[in-house]
């Protein structure tokens, strides 16, 4: 729930920092993941309370980006060009669907703040041109870690490290001793000291081409 409260409610400072609150569009993850499902509630937990109204929302088969672009389509139609003033998209590839949707129906991206999740390559570029305006980052190395410390315990026949385990989640089966990490919200303000920071990518994967120029605003040298 920890990366949908997050994504929400980065999503909603920055919406409120540009007028009142108005409408948000909400692209989900697939409805048969138990992760997408969590990632929702705790963005709702966020949007409930927070004035936005949430004009249109959808569950993304597969977590399909061909899908969300769909969906985005569909919400643009119903509501209008102007009919809502940022998306809640629950990943990095539903984000770019519903950024390729804008564009095709000549809306700029950049005056529509869109979240995402995963800090993939592609987002951390669009984030950094202004097109996504978020992505969520677990740090890879205590992620790795506690992984490993876990694979171990499994090998052996052991439970579950209890300085490892940290939280229980509820699957809807039953409840899952957890590794909960701190995720981080990722703006085009904090991309050098996070992901480039850590390794994630490096400003030579992330600075080419076009984008060469969006890095050096940044503070990012390729």
């Amino acid at each position: 729930m920890r990366v949908g409260q997050l994504q929400a409610q980065t999503l909603v400072k920055k919406l409120r920092s540009g007028g009142p609150p108005g409408s948000i569009i909400m692209i989900n993850g697939a409805p048969t993941d138990n992760n997408a499902k969590l990632f929702k509630q705790g963005a709702l937990s966020v949007l409930n309370t927070s004035g936005f109204k949430i004009a249109k929302q959808y569950d993304t088969p597969d977590w399909s980006p061909d899908q969300a672009q769909n969906e985005m389509q569909q919400a643009i139609t119903a509501v209008g060009n102007n009919g809502f003033a940022g998306v809640y998209a629950a990943n990095d590839g539903t984000a770019g669907g519903a950024i390729a949707a804008m564009k095709a129906a000549g809306i700029k991206p950049a005056a529509r703040p869109t979240t995402g999740q995963d800090a993939e390559l592609d987002a951390i570029q669009r984030i950094l041109t202004g097109e996504q305006y978020m992505t969520v980052y677990k740090a890879v190395k205590p992620e790795a870690a506690a992984a490993a410390d876990l694979a171990a315990a499994l090998a052996l026949g052991r439970a579950a490290p209890s300085g490892v385990v940290n939280q229980k989640v509820d699957n809807g089966r039953k409840s899952v001793p957890s590794v909960i990490l701190t995720p981080v919200a990722v703006t085009k303000a904090n991309v050098k000291d996070t992901v480039i920071k850590d390794g994630f990518w490096k400003a030579s994967q992330v600075c080419t081409g076009s984008f060469a120029a969006a890095c050096r605003s940044a503070g990012i040298s390729g």
